[in-house]
């Protein structure tokens, strides 16, 4: 079974419950706008990296708004959640450093413990003993590197109570908040927050600006001295090009929609939840969700992919998880809520689903 390409059109009828759009700001007209602002007023590309000619004020303005929400002292901005991974990886793990990092971690992290000059010991799924287990068997410096809400079946990490398990043992905290900024929190300003993490002196948090924020790129968010040892070490903010200003522009813009309208960050919860109460009220085996991903079990791989395509024919787009994409061999359709879905919506969602599932899917 191998994987394709499917472009998609500009516009469409199908109903998007695949994307990682979660608060519905990718064409909100704000939002656009500024991407095309940013793009007039600083050009199409940032022209260089980020230490050469591709720093912009439009840059410095959105790390600084966006250290503000999240409760952090500074952030960097790069050009994808993956680089940003990469970055705070390899740069908090020199060599005699270990790494304890969950199973079900995002491929990113799971790379940047690769690359990095550190050891790693992978533990058991959100399980803050295995990570007190692991720091104890261990002298020397040690970070523990978790993703706050796991892309798979959307669950949160017991992050408060990882920190804790770290902190016993004097290990550095990474969290990896890709799925938890706009949607946990107060407001959405992210799990380290709702964690009571944001701004603590041992704690680095990562972001994209491709999910809540509709536009792309990354940022590393933590203490100011963190930061400066990235612009200094981090080869994926070294030597790669800036993010391009109309993605910095379109970010900036949608960082203060979710400001002025912090609703949204509730909205899209109280979606996924009905989804997911809809799907297991229809017999399907859903994970209950924690922010805005709400996972269906699927019979296998390839009645996964069959399902997922049938959907697409009758209009509806949901994501398909199969080995080796989940480490528990378990196939999934993916569906990520949004806070503009409608009952609607939701109604149809679950009429497309139900017509087109394999008989051992309920």
């Amino acid at each position: 079974m191998t994987r394709a390409l499917r472009p998609r059109p500009a516009a469409s009828d199908t109903l998007d419950l695949a994307g990682n759009d979660y608060l519905g700001l990718a064409r909100h007209p704000e939002v656009t706008d500024a991407a095309s602002g940013a793009a007039r007023r600083w050009g199409a590309g940032a022209t260089g990296s980020r230490l050469v000619s591709g720093s912009t004020a439009l840059h410095a303005e959105l790390e600084g708004e966006l250290a503000a929400f999240c409760g952090a002292e500074a952030a960097l901005v790069l050009s994808s959640g993956y680089a940003a991974n990469l970055a705070a990886v390899t740069a908090l793990a020199p060599a005699g450093t270990l790494l304890v990092s969950d199973t079900s971690n995002h491929a990113s992290l799971i790379d940047g413990c690769r690359l990095a000059r550190g050891t790693t010991e992978v533990v058991a799924h959100a399980d803050p003993d295995a990570v007190r287990k692991a720091l104890a068997a261990r002298q020397g410096p040690a970070v523990g590197v978790f993703d706050a809400v796991f892309s798979v079946d959307g669950d949160a990490a017991p992050l408060a109570a990882l920190a804790a398990a770290c902190r016993e043992h004097g290990a550095g905290i990474l969290v990896d908040d890709a799925h938890g900024l706009g949607v946990l929190g107060e407001g959405g300003r992210g799990s380290a927050h709702a964690a009571g993490l944001a701004g603590a002196p041992d704690t680095v948090v990562t972001v994209t600006l491709s999910k809540s924020l509709g536009s792309q790129g990354g940022a590393v968010l933590g203490p100011a001295a963190v930061i400066d040892h990235l612009v200094n070490t981090a080869r994926t903010f070294i030597f790669d090009t800036g993010l391009a200003p109309a993605a910095a522009g379109a970010a900036l813009a949608a960082l203060r929609l979710l400001r002025a309208e912090p609703d949204r960050a509730a909205r899209v919860r109280r979606t996924a939840r009905t989804l997911y109460e809809a799907l297991t009220a229809a017999g399907f085996q859903a994970a209950r969700p924690d922010a805005a991903v709400v996972s269906v079990r699927a019979p296998s791989a390839q009645e996964a992919a069959d399902w997922a395509a049938r959907c697409r024919e009758q209009g509806l787009a949901v994501g398909c998880f199969r080995p080796p994409s989940v480490p528990d061999g378990i196939s999934r359709l993916r569906l990520t809520a949004r806070a503009d879905l409608t009952p609607a919506d939701l109604d149809r969602a679950l009429s497309v689903l139900t017509r087109t599932a394999p008989p051992a899917a309920r």
